[in-house]
């Protein structure tokens, strides 16, 4: 089984950028997608066929949101949650498949000068939470834009971002808690070198061609699951958005 997460930074804009091309060619089974920024009747997908998608939209339009598009039949679905805080932006998609929950999370970020850090710490507990509840009925596979570089070999630069949104201690040691709960970095079970990012800053000129990155797009899963974990590659070859796509495959 193959997946794949990826936040497009707008899925509309996206989808005229390389979007559409990824989602015919790489032959995924199921494909999560993050920030896209879109109401579900704003977006025609009727080109792609064979897929049921899921959808969370931001109650604030062209903010935010999470998909999934499934060829596979799933259970179940829940959006969020269930906390009304944490709730209002289409952040997070919950789908039962006979033998694992996946979850599609697109993390809030800290923001500028860490306003936002507090909340973000918050969101990280319950989402944590989330994922244990649930493998108390099924192992979890866990995606999506987590707006964090968990190392220093995890962007190019951690010695000037350090305090900097997605590289603070705190948002460092809140994900070390999701390892510590006992879910898998899936990627590292993999590959343990640097220079693997999976977002590039616009702000900077010419940053994704010198791959001035950082590694904030993650595939978790129970420990559990590690046997049938088969390969995880991060697309950095595939344009589209500031963030490219992880493509993971179990088996």
């Amino acid at each position: 089984m193959k997946l794949t997460t990826w936040n497009v930074n707008g899925i509309r804009a996206s989808l005229n950028k390389g979007l559409r091309e990824y989602m015919t060619a790489c032959d995924a089974d199921v494909i999560c997608l993050q920030e896209t920024k879109a109401q579900q009747d704003q977006v025609d997908l009727g080109w792609f066929p064979g897929y049921s998608a899921i959808w969370n939209s931001a109650v604030k339009k062209g903010y935010s949101g999470t998909l999934i598009l499934s060829r596979v039949p799933f259970k179940t679905t829940a959006l969020g949650l269930g906390i009304e805080d944490h709730d209002r932006e289409g952040r997070l998609i919950t789908a039962e498949f006979e033998d694992f929950f996946l979850v599609n999370v697109y993390t809030p970020n800290s923001q500028a000068e860490l306003a936002r850090l507090d909340y973000r710490l918050s969101w990280d507990d319950a989402y944590r939470a989330h994922l244990k509840n649930l493998e108390k009925q099924k192992p979890v596979i866990a995606c999506g834009d987590l707006n964090c570089a968990h190392q220093e070999i995890d962007l190019a630069n951690p010695k000037s971002n350090r305090m900097n949104p997605g590289f603070s201690d705190a948002e460092r040691a809140s994900f070390a808690k999701h390892l510590e709960a006992g879910f898998l970095d899936v990627f590292r079970q993999f590959d343990p070198n640097p220079g693997r990012y999976t977002w590039w800053t616009q702000r900077t000129p010419d940053a994704r061609a010198k791959n001035i990155g950082w590694r904030l797009d993650y595939w978790l899963a129970s420990e559990k699951l590690k046997p049938a974990l088969k390969s995880c590659t991060i697309r950095a070859d595939i344009h589209g958005s500031d963030h490219c796509p992880v493509e993971l495959v179990v088996g």
